[in-house]
């Protein structure tokens, strides 16, 4: 059994529901955190869903800043992590851990 510690998306938002992360095959996934980023001078929102249930939900951010975001959660082989952002100057950096 191998765990590899690794980033598992860097991506900027879109403003329609986009997969950031999906577990590959014969792979567990434990979600570590989630840093969203706003890039922008006026403020935006964002949503996170892993595997289809709300993490956050037009979640308020705040011009040029950033949400942090510690959980622990496992993702079994293709669940995913999807996304969407009122802007693409929203970005979504998460880490976690493979368990192949």
């Amino acid at each position: 059994m191998a765990v590899t510690s690794k980033v598992l998306a860097r991506i900027a938002a879109a403003t329609s529901s986009t997969t950031l992360y999906t577990v590959p095959a014969s792979t567990t996934a434990v979600i570590t955190n989630i840093a969203v980023t706003n890039t922008a001078a006026s403020a935006g929102t964002f949503t996170l869903t892993l595997n289809g249930v709300a993490l956050h939900t037009t979640t308020a951010i705040a011009a040029n800043s950033t949400v942090y975001i510690d959980l622990k959660q496992v993702l079994a082989t293709t669940q995913i992590i999807a996304g969407l952002a009122s802007a693409t100057t929203i970005n979504f950096h998460i880490s976690g851990v493979e368990i192949s």
